[in-house]
């Protein structure tokens, strides 16, 4: 009952403090000309206020100001350091944009905080394809490199309006069960506070007058506190997952399905990318959010809702199928799925040339044809007056 209490306090405030703090940042970017300026591979074609995640930072640190006495292994000492990097260096990003390099070398610091706290070290995979114990080491490896992914995977599928908050949404709800069913009180606090922030920019985000982007400093920060999620996740203890509806070894297939948008999303156009014989960090239109709304023609809202919504559907899926199914079996439906996925996606011609081309045709045609039935109106209207021209002729003869 107190948790209870508690959650719903933080968040109320968390929701009510992004809320009303986002239209002053709007207003101060307005006045200091930050706003992000569209390009050939943009979404939007208006001059747009970023820097919507500075108000997720400050929101998560007075939150965990409130919290941070349910860490049983003072987590929050260590979390605040990494989310403070990459707020610096997410701001800095949106205002100057820095090397792909500096990125990665915050990234790293900031995940190497995280990696010195004992509670996030996963000691085993409990029989997940016949693997138990792993070595520390091992562990700092594994555990580093899962973090970077996630971070950029969720910061790469920030293309559209709505998608990132969407898709983060969903997972914080997953999260925020997970962790209060295994009695984690403190990282389900933490998913109800990164999910009260993300559904009070959601409306500004899809909104026609007050529309303000995350940015970087907003996409790192939630990516990161995922990443977090994701790392304490897995290394639950083993008693912890009697409260779980899933079996103990196909945690690491759950982890992989609550994050199968951004992940496939990541692993499909860095395919792409190379296959058209470019860097895998090299722009364009490939992304799947792209692909919804360039080929298939659905507005933001309408691709963000389906995506979202297929995530959902997925992680539920994966669960039902987690509860009885051993891992084995699950790996092998969650490869059938991907190639499944990806075998609908690539199917098209997604050289970037090729679909600049393709958008530029269509809206050619669209404008031809819209021009065509201008034509023939006046042409309709011209013969009318004619024909009205010459019944008038004939009655005053």
């Amino acid at each position: 009952m107190f948790f209870l209490e508690t959650a719903i306090s933080i968040f109320i405030g968390a929701f009510l403090l992004t809320y009303l703090t986002i239209p002053k940042i709007i207003r101060v970017v307005e006045f200091k000309r930050l706003m992000d300026s569209p390009n050939q591979r943009s979404s939007h074609v208006m001059r747009t206020p970023t820097l919507g995640g500075v108000s997720f930072f400050y929101t998560l640190i007075f939150a965990l100001f409130f919290i941070h006495s349910r860490a049983e292994f003072n987590e929050a000492m260590y979390i605040i350091p990494g989310l403070t990097i990459l707020f610096i260096v997410g701001l800095k990003d949106d205002l100057v944009v820095i090397s792909p390099g500096a990125k990665l070398i915050a990234q790293v610091a900031a995940i190497a905080f995280i990696l010195a706290n004992p509670s996030f070290t996963i000691e085993s995979l409990n029989g997940f394809l016949n693997i138990n114990e792993i070595p520390y080491y091992l562990y700092l490896g594994i555990a580093g490199f899962m973090m970077l992914t996630i971070i950029n995977s969720y910061n790469l599928i920030d293309g559209i309006d709505g998608l990132a908050s969407v898709v983060g949404i969903v997972i914080m709800v997953i999260y925020t069960t997970i962790f209060y069913l295994t009695g984690e009180y403190f990282f389900a606090l933490i998913s109800i506070t990164t999910n009260a922030c993300l559904m009070a920019f959601l409306g500004f985000n899809l909104s026609s007058d007050k529309k303000i982007f995350m940015g970087d400093t907003g996409s790192l920060i939630v990516g990161f506190v995922i990443s977090i999620l994701t790392l304490k996740f897995l290394a639950l203890r083993p008693t912890a997952y009697t409260d779980l509806p899933f079996l103990l070894e196909n945690a690491p297939i759950i982890a992989i399905s609550i994050l199968i948008v951004p992940l496939f999303d990541t692993a499909r156009v860095f395919a792409i990318r190379i296959a058209n014989k470019k860097g895998p960090f090299s722009p364009d239109r490939n992304h799947t959010h792209h692909v919804l709304i360039d080929y298939w023609g659905l507005t933001h809202k309408q691709a963000s809702f389906i995506i979202g919504c297929f995530n959902l559907l997925f992680v539920m899926l994966f669960i039902v199928l987690g509860s009885t199914a051993k891992n084995f079996g699950m790996v092998l439906m969650l490869v059938s799925v991907v190639l499944f996925l990806g075998y609908i996606f690539f199917k098209y011609n997604y050289n970037f040339a090729t679909l600049k081309q393709k958008i530029w045709l269509r809206r050619r045609v669209a404008k031809m044809k819209g021009k065509s039935a201008e034509n023939q109106v006046k042409q309709d209207d011209q013969k009318s007056a004619k024909q009205e021209t010459s019944e008038l002729e004939e009655t005053i003869e």
